[in-house]
């Protein structure tokens, strides 16, 4: 399944993989870093700063937080954990994009422009910055975060990870907006 970066005027698209920053958890990677809910909020701000660091380096325009959108983003993760399930189309098989109408973000808007990236880890790996190097691998991933087309941005973390067994680590959504 493969989501697309949406555009209104002219539905352009561009394949965004799901791909994951999984981790091999091990005993010595049980005392995560980000553990406690507390902590899992802020590393959406950690988030924030990181993808700022990297787009100033290649020119991009800094993300401003919105709060629509990390109100989406949140609860994307969270039903990620809740359901494990790993995804951006929702369970009902809504289109990332779908949930974003929802919340109203582009209502009013003459044009706008919508991308997704989602991650998970244990252990090191569920650390904010281990998350955006982990995009920044991916090619798909590496082409949203640096796109200066995005301006702002909503990221929602989530203890726990999609799979199913109770793994401790974090679950990442970030949810991009023109």
């Amino acid at each position: 399944m493969l989501p697309l970066p949406l555009q209104r005027g002219g539905l352009r698209a561009a394949s965004v993989a799901a791909v994951a920053a999984f981790a091999a958890s091990s005993p010595a990677a049980a005392a995560l870093p980000y553990s406690s809910k507390r902590a899992a909020g802020g590393a959406g701000t950690v988030v924030l700063q990181r993808l700022n660091a990297v787009r100033a380096a290649h020119g991009a325009p800094r993300l401003r937080i919105d709060r629509t959108l990390a109100r989406v983003a949140g609860r994307h993760s969270r039903d990620m954990v809740l359901h494990h399930y790993f995804a951006h189309d929702s369970r009902s098989g809504a289109r990332f994009s779908a949930r974003i109408a929802g919340s109203g973000w582009m209502g009013g808007r003459r044009r706008w422009k919508v991308g997704e990236n989602l991650a998970w880890g244990t252990g090191c790996s569920a650390t904010p910055s281990s998350i955006v190097a982990a995009w920044l691998r991916s090619p798909t991933h590496r082409r949203i975060l640096l796109d200066p087309g995005y301006r702002v941005v909503g990221v929602g973390v989530a203890r726990g990870t999609p799979v199913a067994g109770g793994r401790a680590g974090l679950t990442y959504t970030s949810d991009f907006g023109s």
